[in-house]
């Protein structure tokens, strides 16, 4: 497995990213979807396309406090894992490589990749991601200011209605880091 990504069996270096082909390159097309996607070449690559974006849509939400915690990386493997969609070390080193460029890159691209996500995905599948995302940054307990905005904008990038979004919200209103402080402030009710 190591050869396959880190250089031939001759020894000689594999190239870290693997040149485009005509259908990488299709509109909205990243750089970082692209090296996600090298390393799940074994799958159909409309469906490592989506895998790879949705992860950096998860990676981008945990992100949003600029500090990815322990518990929100975990989480991130787990949503990747979850349903089968990738075995526990695909989903570790997909986490790690959505990371490294949630973090690297960010700005335009996280705006970029996510609009990806959307024109791969169905409805349904925008639907799991979101609220994966809500899982993530809530992980470690709390959902800051900061990842409240940042999931308000995947939201309206994915074109997940307020009603929809609403009902998410409601599932993890008492990690919202507002009202944690509002129950702290007034006591238990």
């Amino acid at each position: 497995m190591f050869n396959r990504f880190f250089g031939s069996k001759s020894g000689s270096a594999a190239p870290a990213t693997p040149p485009p082909t005509a259908a990488q390159t299709q509109a909205g097309d990243t750089a970082t979807v692209r090296r996600i996607v090298a390393t799940l070449e074994a799958m159909p690559p409309e469906r490592a396309r989506l895998i790879a974006s949705a992860a950096y849509t998860l990676a981008r939400a945990a992100n949003a406090d600029l500090d990815i915690s322990d518990e929100e990386t975990a989480a991130i493997e787990a949503e990747l894992q979850d349903h089968k969609a990738l075995d526990e070390p695909t989903a570790v080193l997909v986490t790690e490589m959505a990371k490294l460029q949630a973090k690297t890159v960010g700005g335009t691209e996280d705006y970029v990749v996510t609009r990806e996500f959307k024109a791969l995905a169905d409805k349904a599948q925008r639907l799991v991601v979101m609220r994966a995302c809500f899982a993530v940054t809530a992980a470690n307990g709390t959902i800051s200011a900061e990842e409240t905005a940042v999931l308000s904008q995947i939201a309206g990038e994915l074109d997940i209605e307020d009603p929809e979004l609403n009902v998410i919200r409601a599932d993890f209103h008492e990690r919202f880091s507002a009202v944690q402080e509002i129950r702290r402030v007034t006591g238990p009710a």
